[in-house]
C-alpha cells in the first residue's frame, strides 16, 4: 500500500535497501533508500513511466548509477579533483577517468544508503550523514531530502544540509526524464530559460565566464528538439541566474505532443545531459529493455559546476551555523 515501506534489495555490504511508494494529485512516485532515489514516477492514465529506472536494485550499482539519485555532497564536476578553502588545499576522489571528481566521488550521496526518517502516503524524508574526510571533503555533513507530491500532482524536493566545519555543498536530483515511453527522445522539445551557459573542455570542466547563448546550439529560450545528434552533445550548465534568492523560479520546460514537464527551483544553475553516452545493457529498465543513447534526459537544478575553483560563480561553501537549502518542483501535465 502507498506509504508502506518494503525491502527492495540489499546493498553490496548486505544493508537492506528500502522502497516506499507515495501518491497524490494523480501522480505516484516510487522511492528507494539507495541514493534517496526516485525509482519510478507515473501519472494516472498514462501507461508508461516518466523517468528511467530499474525494477531491480543491482543495476543502480553500475550501469544505472545516478539514475534518479541525489548527487553530492558536490554534484557535477570539480576540476582535477582539487580545490582550496580558507587557505587549505583539499584533494578529492578523482572518480571520473582518474582526473575529475564527479558527483562527490565514488562514495557520493548517490551511492550510499540513506535512512527513511519519516513518511506518509504523499511524502517521505530521507536522511544521511556524510563523514568528515569522505572522498576528501572536510566536515561532517548531515543532509536530508524530502520528496512530496502536492495536491496538483507536482513532485517537490526539499534538500537541507548542515556541517560542523567549513566545506563545499551542492546537491542535485539526477532523474532522467522520458515523457512518451519511446526508445529515445526524438519526440521531445526542450526550453531552458537562460541567456548564458558554461562552455566546457574535454573533461567537461567549465571554461572561463558564462557565454551568451545567442546564435549557438545552446539557445533554448524557444523550444528546440531535445536531441540533436549532428550538434554538440549537451552536458552543460545553463546559467539561469547569478544568485541564490531562495525563491522558486521556472528554469525549463520539456514537452511532447501529449505531456509537459515544467521545472522550477531555487537554484541558479541547470545542468542538461541529453543521454548521448547512455548504455545500460544488459540491464533492462522499467520498460523491459536496456536504455541506449538518448533514452532519457537529465535535467538537474543545482549550483554551477566546478564552483569551488571559481570565486565568481554562485558560492557552494557551507559553514557551521548555516543551512544549505534547495527546493525544486517537477510538474507534469497533459497537453491534449
Amino acid at each position: 500500500m502507498n506509504g508502506d515501506v518494503e525491502i527492495f534489495g540489499r546493498a553490496p555490504d548486505g544493508t537492506p535497501i528500502e522502497k516506499i511508494v507515495i501518491s497524490n494529485g494523480g501522480s505516484t512516485a516510487s522511492l528507494i533508500s539507495w541514493g534517496a532515489s526516485l525509482q519510478d514516477f507515473r501519472l494516472d492514465g498514462i501507461d508508461h513511466p516518466l523517468v528511467l529506472g530499474s525494477p531491480a536494485l543491482e543495476p543502480y550499482f553500475e550501469p544505472m548509477r545516478y539514475f534518479g539519485a541525489i548527487a553530492g555532497r558536490v554534484a557535477n564536476r570539480i576540476a582535477n579533483g582539487t580545490a582550496e578553502l580558507d587557505g587549505s588545499t583539499y584533494e578529492f576522489d578523482r572518480n571520473e577517468n582518474g582526473i575529475t571528481t564527479l558527483h562527490g566521488g565514488k562514495n557520493g550521496s548517490s551511492n550510499l544508503v540513506w535512512t527513511i526518517a519519516e513518511h506518509g502516503t504523499s511524502h517521505c524524508r530521507f536522511e544521511l550523514t556524510m563523514a568528515d574526510g569522505l572522498a576528501g571533503f572536510p566536515g561532517n555533513v548531515d543532509v536530508a531530502v524530502t520528496y512530496s507530491l502536492k495536491d496538483d500532482g507536482a513532485l517537490r524536493l526539499e534538500i537541507e544540509a548542515v556541517t560542523d566545519a567549513p566545506t563545499f555543498c551542492n546537491f542535485a536530483h539526477h532523474s532522467y526524464w522520458n515523457l512518451d515511453g519511446r526508445a529515445d527522445l526524438s519526440n521531445h522539445r526542450l526550453t531552458v530559460h537562460a541567456d548564458s551557459y558554461l562552455a566546457v573542455d574535454n573533461h567537461l570542466i567549465p571554461q572561463g565566464t558564462p557565454r551568451p547563448v545567442d546564435a549557438t546550439r545552446f539557445d533554448l529560450r524557444a523550444p528546440q528538439p531535445a536531441i540533436q545528434p549532428d550538434a554538440e552533445p549537451l552536458d552543460h550548465n545553463f546559467c539561469c541566474f547569478n544568485d541564490v534568492s531562495g525563491d522558486l523560479r521556472e528554469l525549463a520546460i520539456l514537452s511532447t505532443p501529449d505531456l509537459e514537464l515544467r521545472i522550477s527551483s531555487t537554484e541558479p544553475g541547470f545542468q542538461v545531459y541529453d543521454g548521448a553516452r547512455m548504455n545500460t545493457a544488459p540491464a533492462s529498465g522499467l520498460t523491459g529493455r536496456p536504455y541506449g543513447p538518448y533514452a532519457g534526459i537529465a535535467l538537474e537544478p543545482q549550483r554551477w559546476p566546478d564552483a569551488p575553483n571559481h570565486p565568481d560563480f554562485p558560492s557552494v561553501v557551507l559553514r557551521p551555523g548555516e543551512t544549505y537549502r534547495q527546493v525544486s518542483e517537477f510538474r507534469v501535465t497533459e497537453t491534449f
